[in-house]
């Protein structure tokens, strides 16, 4: 039978994504911390954390892999009718705590509750040191839905997004995408397929697919530091951009 490898036995060394179980579908290894440069090592290698308080860290690398495809994506005809008509403002790493708060609230389906206090303070530290980013959408000063995620290079690593507003985490998805096209940007990782996921865009690639990818998307050289979205994205009403018109806005 297949043991499950712990980082304490490879000396913090991850295992290759190839050798992840099928049942269930990506369990890798466990084990380790999530210091930053474990955790930008194991987005490096298409590996991510996702455990629950009573579990050891445990680390995912599934096959098939949910993706978004930049150049193809395009919002939902609400979504788009949703921003043009500009009842949102939107900001990048304005407010990344509240955020991440945000996407661990308990919800009615239980979801998001997995992000736990061990990983907050985690993540909060890579978005210190440049790496962790969200997007917010705001009603006048009030915070109602927003995501956030990892970016290595020019790949981004999509973790979790929440909503208090109808269509509100869409429409973050819908203005990070285009603001990642135009920063050159082509996949958003999406990790594990899930119905909401599928109604936003996003489809299943090979994991082999998608670690040849990631593996030139993270190697290309990009400053770390806060992001600020491009001023006729951050106040949507008007966009006068007929290109960002066509493909999302």
């Amino acid at each position: 039978m297949k043991q499950l490898p712990w980082l304490e036995d490879t000396g913090g060394v991850f295992p290759p994504a190839s050798e992840a179980f099928d049942e269930p579908n990506g369990l890798l290894c466990a084990g380790g911390q999530l210091g930053p440069e474990i955790l930008l090592s194991a987005y490096s290698q298409g590996i991510f954390p996702w455990f629950d308080d009573d579990q050891p860290i445990l680390w995912w690398s599934p096959d098939p892999r949910m993706v978004i495809e930049i150049e193809s994506f395009e919002a939902s005809r609400s979504v788009r009718k949703l921003i043009r008509r500009g009842g949102f403002n939107f900001s990048l790493d304005a407010a990344f705590e509240q955020v991440i708060a945000g996407c661990a609230a308990p919800r009615s389906d239980d979801a998001g509750t997995w992000i736990t206090h061990e990983m907050q303070s985690a993540y909060l530290r890579l978005h210190r040191l440049g790496f962790a980013h969200s997007v917010e959408v705001w009603q006048e000063s009030t915070l109602v839905g927003g995501l956030y995620g990892v970016a290595i290079g020019s790949q981004f690593f999509g973790e979790s997004m929440f909503s208090k507003a109808s269509n509100a985490s869409k429409a973050a998805l819908a203005i990070l995408v285009e603001q990642l096209r135009r920063w050159g940007f082509a996949l958003i990782d999406c990790q594990v397929a899930n119905p909401h996921l599928e109604s936003l865009g996003a489809i299943e690639i090979q994991r082999s697919d998608f670690l040849a990818r990631i593996a030139v998307s993270c190697a290309q050289h990009r400053q770390q530091t806060r992001w600020t979205l491009d001023e006729d994205l951050a106040h949507s009403r008007g966009n006068s951009d007929p290109q960002s018109q066509k493909v999302v806005l």
